[in-house]
């Protein structure tokens, strides 16, 4: 599937649905990209009152979710959607998911970044948030574009980078637990850290879920469960549907 699949139905009124929810995903996403870029800037400089701002804005973002949710039933029982099209709308119903539940991980980092802000010192660990925490966001920034595109090769460059940030939040993880082990004072301050990369590692999976969706559009093939060797094939052997 690619743009032109959206301007190809004898009725318009059909094309501007689909384009419209489409519109309203990217919407959805671009805000909860901010979300995440604000939560870890939040923590970085100890701002509790952006921290604040992005608790806040989760409701917003719920009710975003409801309403695509929404859009898509009408599509589906109106139109009876067939063929790419019917991937599309299952596609996005899927990704408001995701995107929901990157909005929650921000939510948990913002509440963590107010308590650490309250303790007022930067514990161990801030240089990986701000590492790893990149890295997310740009695959949030990434499965967005690639959604926007159509794009499978992106995609799957995001399904790749998932790897990266889970060795990384590993590695991250054992140096943490070490430290505290050798410092106990500083165990209540280092598990905050450590539930915020949580939170982090659990954007990339969600990141990389959409990712797989998008492969699922544009080529599909379910390529969930399938390995990085088996999505890279059916997104570079494979012919568009």
């Amino acid at each position: 599937m690619n743009k032109d699949n959206l301007t190809q139905h004898i009725s318009q009124q059909f094309n501007a649905e689909l384009e419209e929810v489409r519109s309203h995903l990217l919407a959805m996403g671009g805000l909860v990209e901010k979300q995440v870029n604000d939560a870890v800037t939040a923590l970085i400089d100890a701002d509790s009152g952006l921290a604040q701002q992005v608790r806040e804005i989760d409701d917003q973002i719920n009710q975003m979710e409801r309403n695509i949710d929404e859009e898509c039933i009408r599509i589906l029982a109106r139109r009876q959607p067939a063929a790419s099209d019917l991937r599309l709308i299952i596609s996005i119903s899927k990704s408001v998911i995701d995107l929901e539940r990157i909005g929650d991980e921000s939510t948990k980092i913002a509440k963590r970044a107010i308590q650490l802000s309250e303790e007022g010192e930067a514990p161990k660990g801030y240089v990986e948030i701000r590492h790893i925490g990149d890295q997310v966001r740009k695959m949030v920034r990434d499965a967005l574009d690639a959604f926007a595109r159509f794009d499978a090769e992106l995609a799957l460059a995001v399904a790749q980078y998932d790897k990266t940030v889970d060795r990384e939040y590993k590695t991250a993880l054992r140096e943490l637990v070490t430290y505290m082990m050798e410092d106990p004072r500083s165990i209540s301050r280092v598990i905050n850290v450590i539930w915020v990369l949580r939170s982090l590692e659990r954007i990339g999976d969600h990141a990389r879920n959409i990712a797989e969706l998008v492969i699922y559009l544009v080529r599909g093939t379910d390529v969930r469960h399938l390995g990085l060797t088996r999505m890279r094939e059916e997104v570079e052997g494979k012919p568009e549907a």
